[in-house]
């Protein structure tokens, strides 16, 4: 008579979905979302209590030259989308459109700090409304969070021309630049116009 042995089956050996870094920089970006939409619902609710925006003596934003900076950052995005196409067919060729994303990146952060350098001349700092206040504060947040990226992007960069860069690495600065990109147009629409 044969023993009926209750056998399982044995266990597969476990697939990662993703990698570690690119995780660690979803879930980062998870908690930023969450950052920038908590400032836009305070600037939201703020600017309803006035009758009139900007506030009395406040400058206007420069909507006009602002979004010809904006065109440079989503041109980055866009490079950075060919960069990834490129890395699939070798990864050699993602250097270049990379490089673009990183000038084009560069040019917006440059140009935002002209742009502040102009507005406190004109009389739009931290202390002088709330109009100045969450400008700098939201601004200048997206501002830290675009030198974070362009650093990646830098070290990304310089390790594509030496020797050579993974993989995950690549694509978890890949998703931290799409982030800086595809929430500036959000904070453009809500807080320039």
């Amino acid at each position: 008579m044969s023993e009926n042995i209750l056998t399982f089956p044995r266990r597969l050996p476990r697939q990662q979905v993703a990698p570690n870094a690119v995780i660690g920089v979803l879930i980062f970006i998870a908690t930023e979302i969450m950052m920038f939409a908590g400032f836009v619902s305070a600037f939201t609710i703020t600017r309803a209590a006035y009758n009139t925006w900007p506030p009395i003596g406040q400058p206007r934003l420069p909507a006009g030259a602002t979004l010809i900076n904006t065109s440079a950052l989503i041109a980055s995005g866009i490079m950075m989308h060919f960069a990834a196409r490129a890395w699939q067919r070798d990864p050699a060729l993602a250097r270049r459109p990379t490089l673009i994303a990183l000038v084009l990146g560069l040019f917006f952060v440059c140009f935002q700090g002209a742009e502040w350098v102009r507005l406190i001349h004109e009389g739009l700092t931290l202390t002088s409304s709330n109009h100045g206040a969450f400008f700098y504060l939201i601004i200048g947040m997206h501002g830290l969070h675009a030198s974070a990226a362009i650093l990646a992007l830098g070290i990304v960069y310089l390790k594509m021309a030496g020797r050579g860069v993974s993989e995950p690495a690549f694509r978890a600065t890949r998703f931290f630049w799409y982030f800086v990109v595809a929430v500036w147009p959000v904070l453009y629409l809500r807080v320039y116009l």
